[in-house]
């Protein structure tokens, strides 16, 4: 029930369907999440203890910045779903789909991935101790990782389910994910809440952060569904091995009990 093969569309014995990673994609988003932490640490030094906007910052904060209706109200949803009650009911409306669906392994996935990224930069704000009006931790952003995070997974687990390849499917959890995190950004940057360069480093700590946790919960599930099998195959082989030993017995019996009723000369 819990696991699913290595491949994208394939099925092996004792796994009931694909990856959350598919191998067409690993190859590619391996280096890539390394990539992405390598950014989010160099921004980290580079803003680590400030508590003003870089040259950058007030740039894009000066372009987006007040912005009016209908715009501020759509800025609004989008933070909403990144606060923590949106995220937990998004999560919670996703996971529900993925249960109905008997997609256990996407549930957990969902689950998983969301928590690693929020905890991630969670962990990581006060290390760099970046502020944002006053003492309020800004970088990385969490509204920014989380939204992207999502879009990683809703498309990772559809490239699976559909079978799309390296070539469909790289371009389309590549985009899920930019378009994820642009809207989130911009959002945070137009209500003030965060710099431009605290969104971008929580687009980053999605990127590198669901490669490697898609990667460990394919490993988890696929070890927890072999075992299962190897026990059910164990089990059934010993039934098969204690068949001819019952059958012999039963013959050894009957003969004893010929022998036993010969008549004696």
């Amino acid at each position: 029930m819990f696991g699913r093969s290595p491949g994208g569309g394939g099925r092996a014995a004792g796994r009931s369907t694909s990856a959350v990673l598919p191998p067409p994609l690993r190859v590619w988003f391996g280096p890539l999440a390394l990539l992405a932490a390598l950014v989010v640490v160099v921004f980290g030094a580079r803003y680590a203890g400030e508590s003003g906007p870089s040259a950058t910052d007030a740039r894009i904060w000066a372009a987006v910045d007040g912005v009016g209706p209908p715009w501020r109200h759509v800025a609004v949803v989008t933070d909403f779903l990144g606060e923590p009650v949106g995220a937990v009911l998004l999560v919670a409306l996703l996971v529900t789909g993925c249960l109905l669906l008997r997609d256990p392994r996407a549930a957990v996935f969902l689950v998983t991935g969301s928590g690693l990224t929020v905890g991630t930069t969670t962990l990581l704000k006060p290390v760099v101790g970046r502020t944002i009006h006053g003492d309020n931790l800004s970088y990385p952003s969490g509204h920014t990782a989380f939204l992207t995070a999502l879009a990683l997974m809703l498309s990772l687990l559809a490239t699976g389910r559909f079978g799309l390849g390296r070539a469909a499917g790289v371009p389309l959890v590549f985009a899920a994910g930019l378009v994820a995190g642009a809207v989130m950004g911009w959002a945070q940057v137009a209500l003030g809440s965060h710099y431009a360069t605290d969104t971008l480093g929580g687009w980053c700590t999605a990127m590198a952060v669901l490669p490697v946790t898609a990667w460990l919960v394919d490993r988890t599930a696929d070890r927890l569904t072999d075992r299962s099998t190897a026990r059910t195959t164990g089990h059934g082989a010993d039934r098969t091995a204690e068949r001819p030993a019952e059958r012999t017995d039963e013959r050894q019996g009957d003969r004893r009990a010929d022998a036993g009723r010969r008549p004696c000369r």
